[in-house]
């Protein structure tokens, strides 16, 4: 009989094998991104002492654009960078979430890079 794939299940397989390998440090934190249908959501975690350093979201009430899109990632990669620089925050370890590097994570990432961060 034919299965249906669990996609969520699958990524939550994918995340906790990347995270075997990639950890955040007081000197280097883990940059994660969570992306929900209609929102996306960026944290640079120290995971030494297990506390959130710098977050940002597409929830926020301050955020005016729409959440689900190419440009609503692009704004929140740029202000979780700015938010991590004004802590002194500059090389982070980036963790894709078990999400193939592509799309919204890709213009993230991307714009966090251009704001200032280094991975």
């Amino acid at each position: 009989m034919f299965k249906k794939v669990d996609r969520k299940a699958s990524r939550e397989r994918r995340h906790l094998r990347v995270r075997k390998k990639v950890s955040g440090t007081p000197e280097r934190p883990r940059l994660s991104v969570y992306r929900s249908e209609k929102n996306i959501y960026a944290q640079i975690i120290d995971d030494v002492n297990a506390v959130t350093l710098v977050c940002a979201s597409s929830v926020e009430k301050d955020f005016t654009a729409a959440g689900g899109n190419k440009e609503a990632s692009k704004l929140i990669g740029a202000l979780v960078a700015k938010r991590a620089i004004e802590k002194g925050i500059l090389d982070v370890v980036f963790d894709r979430g078990g999400y193939i590097y592509h799309g919204r994570i890709q213009e993230l990432a991307e714009s966090a890079r251009e704001a200032g961060l280094k991975f």
